[in-house]
C-alpha cells in the first residue's frame, strides 16, 4: 500500500475541509506547491491533488497549481475536481496528472464515463464519496439516494477498475477509519480501491494494513500530516 497525502486547493490555497464542507476551511499554506514540496521532502511517492474550485464549479479552476507541481516535483499525481467532459480530463494530463479522479459526471452521463474509460483506461478512478451512508456528488452538496457497494457494482458493470473511496463523515475529524466499511468496500471491489476519511495516526494505518486486503492499494492522509500527527515516512513505514 502507498500512502497519498493530499493538496486540496481552494482560492489558491492549500486547504483541508472538514467534512466537506466549504464553510469549515482550514489554510495550511498559501502555495499549494509549498505544501506539495513539503510532502515530497518527507518521503512522498505519489500525491493526491483535489481541485476545490472545480468540484463546486464543475469544470477545473487550478490546473496551472497542478502544471507548477509536476513542473517541480518528480513524483506522479493524481488529480480531480471538476472533470465533467473529455476535453477537461485531457487538459488534465496535459497539465501533468498521470491518473484523474472522476466523480459527478460519471453518476451523471454514462455515455462520458464509457468514454472516459475507454480512451484513458487504468488513469481513471472514479470516486466514491459517502455522507450519511449515500454516496454525495458535485463538490459534496448533492446525494445521489445510493449507498456504496451499489454504485461501485454499478461503475463495474460500465468497465471501472479502480475507485478512490471517502468517508466524507470522518473527512477532516481525525476519528480514524471505520475498519468494517473498508471490508465492505473491499468486498464490493473487484479491482482496486485507495481510502480516504479520518486518519488521525500511525496506528489507524496499521489497522489497514492489517486488513490484509488485497485490493486496498493506498491511503489519502491530509490533515493528519499537516498537523503533525505522523511524518510522511512513518505512515509510508506503517503501511509497508
Amino acid at each position: 500500500m502507498i500512502l497519498l497525502p493530499a493538496v486540496d486547493i481552494s482560492r489558491g490555497k492549500a486547504v483541508r475541509l472538514r467534512q466537506g464542507d466549504f464553510e469549515q476551511e482550514t489554510v495550511y499554506a498559501d502555495d499549494p506547491l509549498e505544501a506539495a514540496r513539503s510532502f515530497v521532502a518527507a518521503g512522498a511517492r505519489f500525491l493526491h491533488i483535489v481541485d476545490l474550485d472545480g468540484a463546486r464549479e464543475g469544470e477545473p479552476a487550478n490546473l496551472h497549481h497542478l502544471g507548477r507541481i509536476r513542473d517541480e516535483l518528480d513524483v506522479p499525481v493524481q488529480f480531480g475536481g471538476g472533470l465533467r467532459s473529455i476535453g477537461s480530463i485531457r487538459r488534465a494530463l496535459t497539465a501533468g496528472a498521470d491518473r484523474v479522479v472522476l466523480g459527478t459526471a460519471a453518476y451523471t452521463d454514462p455515455d462520458f464515463l464509457d468514454e472516459a474509460l475507454a480512451a484513458f483506461t487504468a488513469r481513471i478512478l472514479v470516486a466514491v464519496d459517502v455522507r450519511g451512508g449515500q454516496v454525495s456528488v458535485a463538490g459534496w452538496t448533492r446525494d445521489t439516494q445510493m449507498g456504496a457497494e451499489e454504485v461501485i457494482r454499478r461503475m463495474q458493470q460500465r468497465g471501472a477498475t479502480r475507485f478512490a473511496y471517502t468517508n466524507v463523515d470522518r473527512d477532516g475529524m481525525l476519528e480514524g477509519p471505520d475498519s468494517e466499511e473498508v471490508r465492505r468496500v473491499s468486498a464490493a471491489v473487484r479491482g482496486r480501491f485507495l481510502y480516504s476519511g479520518g486518519i488521525s495516526s500511525l496506528d489507524d494505518l496499521v489497522k489497514l494494513r492489517s486488513l490484509r486486503l488485497l485490493n486496498l492499494a493506498g491511503v489519502i492522509a491530509g490533515k493528519a500530516l499537516y498537523e503533525g500527527r505522523f511524518a510522511v515516512r512513518e505512515g509510508q513505514k506503517a503501511l509497508d
